[in-house]
């Protein structure tokens, strides 16, 4: 059998990378647009910063109950389905005339995003043969470190010069345009799988599993406390303009794909658990680092080549964690609700960013960033404990 990847099948994964950068680019464009958004609407950088946790907040709800409640649809439908959500929540977006509508319209994009997230990867890899999985999975994926790239800086320059309305606005046209994408392109042949409440809840409460689960919540929470002010921290702390906002996200998403590309060939020589305390150890150093050196754009943008290439060491590194501690019944439940932590961690961290920022400035959400990977790297001593009489006993039940 060829297990080549047919022309017809890449460009259903390129159709599914691209709803991937979209959905990434309008979800996080928020932190890069936080000025143009506070000025379009009166508003504090505080409440802009709300509406990226009332998304991430909504994300984590709505991903496992998505797929509760609608995970025996087929996954093509579910995908089109989130997609339709989430544009229509950007144009109301762009329509509204008051912080309630903003609100609203971010609970929308949330829900929408619930339903493509979680289903995106599952969808590609379904496409292909098995033995091309691992590289659709990749193709998928890029959609993602396009985003962080050129999507949000790029966000960022649109909402500065035709301001946040023009840029939702977009976001939603776009949505629905790589909906139509992939009505064109992805074949309608991946069915969903029911997963009952009680097995998901079993997961969640499971030792192992919470723990592993509170890692990447506390990392996001500590990544975005910091990423979420990155507009005003550069405005405030740097006295830096729109030109340096969209210089630094820049530099983040270059980094970003550079550390990606590296921990897939460090994968194969070190341990999931090594390669994520590299990455908060040095996440914690380059946070002190930027704190502590003198307050210059240019030793800004250096920092954030290294906070950008560990953060980016953290995320495939936890996905494979989960996957290497899972049962394969409960590898999907695990991967869904990891994202549902992660984009938990991205609500509650740019929230309590909102509240630390306008009291005490860039040390205070520095020094909450670092507590929590702190917090990060103690869950994932306690996630090890747990794991490692499962390991023993798993060995033994092999030899016997």
């Amino acid at each position: 059998m060829n297990a080549e990847i047919t022309s017809s099948q890449r460009r259903a994964l390129r159709a599914l990378s691209i709803a991937y950068f979209v959905q990434a680019t309008g979800a996080l464009s928020v932190a890069g647009s936080l000025p143009a958004i506070s000025a379009a609407w009166q508003l504090t950088d505080a409440q802009s910063a709300r509406l990226l946790s009332i998304f991430g907040l909504t994300f984590a709800l709505a991903a496992p109950l998505v797929q509760v409640l609608f995970g025996h649809l087929r996954r093509r439908q579910l995908v089109l389905t989130g997609i339709g959500l989430f544009g229509l929540g950007a144009f109301a977006f762009a329509l509204s005339t008051g912080y309630g509508g903003l609100v609203a319209s971010r609970i929308v994009m949330g829900a929408g995003a619930g339903f493509i997230g979680p289903v995106l990867v599952a969808l590609g890899s379904e496409l292909v043969h098995e033995q091309q999985r691992g590289r659709a999975i990749g193709m998928v994926l890029l959609g993602v470190s396009i985003a962080s790239l050129a999507g949000i800086p790029l966000a960022a320059w649109v909402a500065s010069l035709w301001g946040a309305k023009v840029l939702f606005a977009l976001v939603g046209l776009v949505s629905l345009l790589s909906g139509l994408n992939i009505l064109l392109r992805v074949p309608d042949k991946s069915a969903g799988s029911r997963i009952r409440f009680s097995e998901l809840a079993s997961v969640l409460l499971e030792g192992k599993y919470l723990t592993a689960f509170l890692v990447v919540f506390f990392i996001t929470s500590g990544v975005y406390s910091f990423y979420s002010f990155i507009a005003p921290l550069i405005r405030d702390t740097w006295a830096g303009g729109t030109h340096a906002v969209s210089a630094a996200l820049a530099v983040l998403g270059v980094a970003g794909v550079l550390g990606n590309l590296w921990v897939t060939r460090a994968a194969t020589r070190f341990t999931s658990e090594k390669l994520l305390i590299t990455g908060m150890t040095l996440l914690i150093l380059d946070t002190a680092l930027i704190a502590l050196l003198p307050k210059a754009l240019s030793v800004l943008l250096l920092a954030l080549v290294f906070w950008a290439f560990a953060t980016d060491l953290l995320w495939p590194s936890q996905q494979r964690r989960v996957v290497e501690l899972s049962s394969a019944r409960h590898r999907g439940i695990a991967l869904a609700l990891t994202s549902a932590f992660m984009f938990g961690g991205i609500g509650f961290g740019s929230a309590v960013a909102s509240w630390i920022y306008p009291v005490t400035g860039f040390y205070g959400l520095a020094a909450m960033s670092v507590a929590f990977i702190l917090m990060a790297l103690v869950s994932l001593q306690l996630s090890e404990k747990l794991r490692k009489p499962l390991v023993m006993a798993e060995l033994c039940k092999n030899k016997a």
